[in-house]
């Protein structure tokens, strides 16, 4: 069954920020389904993109003609426990993934704060935990089955399609439908998750220590003042134990229905965007339970916004962060939600956005509704002064030139999408222009 509602000649994404009016809804259940719709709209001359959750703030998956959803093909295919392996269709969500697993006694080593995506639209963004011993979701990919423009279906792996591989595991969807996810796992794990409230002056002074001496670590703090919330994440042998009511109450009404009522507010009275910032501080609550790890890493959002993240270098986070908050104090945006900050290890993944470095993650966000562009720009220009590369599906105002000076594998990547996609099939305007792909014909890369 379909997970989603979609409709030909209307679709948005998530927060609201990109609309679009697909032409024809594609559902496939089957890879034989797939292969054949793709390549049926590959020789008429479509264009198709892929859309999971729509949790993309950018406009990846924005079409006018075919929109596809894989949603009706969910679930483990097969599993190989002798490699440590479990293979599972592209549409899987992540919250139906993780129980799937647990079922096998096996587990992700990471995930993300959200399980709304599906498996192949969070490795195709280089969507990311957080974890200084741990890379991004698509570090744990072992295997991509690929259908190409053509209707082809395409294996790779490190050893078979090596430079394919390369490609795919982060790509945007501009090579491909990804049919099926090889993981590698690890045995199901229990997790100790512990929260506070603590100044951000006390976080920079001991973040070495934090992030060394914790399987994962990230903090959330709140402009206009030193507070925020850590988050400590470590491996457990004890027992289950909830946070009770009170954690519940927490997550559920103080950081969502609190949330969405002080973001309102603000939207209506912007001047109190700083005196809402304390009180959400003054709000936070230490938890402290354990539970398995995919429903410990992963937490309610219902309140929606706007979002821009950027990976730094790790070594620049405190002078960037110093920055962030002087900038902040200066312009006085009227921002009342917090600055995430999360850590990953580097990868050789062409598009990853940890590629070739241990980073430092910072997200800003913005309550749906409210002025964001301002307030973007300003921080992304630091951003972009410590080599910052911008997360694939969020908002950020980087062009082919930036990104191509900031990847060194980005022409590679260029010429294995000509090589299986030569008509453009996946491409959409946005990408064609952030790509430097000409609109009236394919691209040959240098």
């Amino acid at each position: 069954m379909s997970t989603t509602t979609l409709r030909p000649g209307r679709w948005s994404n998530w927060s609201g920020s990109v609309r679009g009016k697909p032409r024809e809804i594609a559902m496939p259940a089957s890879i034989d389904e797939l292969a054949r719709q793709v390549g049926e709209f590959g020789r008429s001359g479509r264009r198709v993109r892929v859309v999971g959750a729509g949790h993309s703030f950018t406009p990846l998956a924005q079409t006018d003609d075919v929109l596809m959803s894989l949603d009706n093909m969910q679930g483990v295919i097969s599993a190989d426990e002798a490699r440590g392996t479990v293979t599972v269709f592209g549409g899987t969500r992540l919250y139906n993934l993780g129980p799937a697993l647990h079922e096998r006694g096996v587990a992700q080593e990471n995930l993300g704060d959200i399980n709304q995506q599906s498996i192949a639209g969070a490795i195709s963004t280089s969507t990311h935990g957080t974890g200084v011993g741990f890379g991004s979701i698509a570090t744990q990919v072992a295997g991509i089955t690929l259908v190409t423009a053509s209707g082809e279906v395409v294996t790779c792996s490190a050893e078979e399609n090596p430079e394919i591989f390369n490609a795919a595991r982060v790509s945007l969807g501009m090579l491909g439908v990804i049919a099926a996810v090889t993981l590698r796992v690890v045995p199901a794990k229990k997790v100790n998750l512990k929260t506070r409230r603590e100044s951000l002056t006390s976080i920079l002074a001991h973040l070495e220590e934090y992030k060394r001496n914790n399987t994962h670590f990230e903090f959330f703090w709140f402009p206009y003042t030193d507070g925020g919330q850590a988050k400590f994440v470590n491996e457990s042998d004890a027992p289950v134990k909830q946070g009770g009511a009170w954690a519940n109450f927490n997550k559920i009404v103080l950081e969502n229905g609190a949330l969405a009522l002080l973001s309102g507010t603000t939207r209506l009275m912007p001047f109190l965007a700083p005196a809402i910032c304390k009180i959400s501080v003054a709000g936070i609550t230490p938890i402290d339970e354990v539970n398995y790890s995919h429903l410990i890493y992963t937490t309610p959002r219902a309140v929606r916004f706007q979002e821009m993240e950027y990976s730094i270098p790790a070594e620049h986070f405190a002078t960037v962060m110093q920055e962030i908050r002087d900038t902040i104090n200066r312009e006085r945006y009227k921002v009342n939600f917090p600055v995430e900050c999360r850590f990953v290890k580097g990868d050789d993944i062409w598009l990853s956005t940890a590629y070739g470095r241990d980073s430092a993650y910072i997200a800003v966000h913005m309550y749906r509704g409210m002025p964001y562009k301002d307030y973007f720009a300003g921080i992304e220009e630091i951003f972009t002064r410590y080599d910052g590369r911008p997360h694939w599906g969020k908002i950020h105002t980087r062009d082919a030139a930036y990104l191509a000076a900031h990847y060194p594998h980005w022409d590679d990547f260029r010429r294995v999408r000509a090589q299986l996609d030569p008509q453009g099939v996946f491409l959409n305007d946005y990408l064609r222009q952030l790509f430097a792909v000409p609109a009236s014909m394919p691209v040959s890369a240098k």
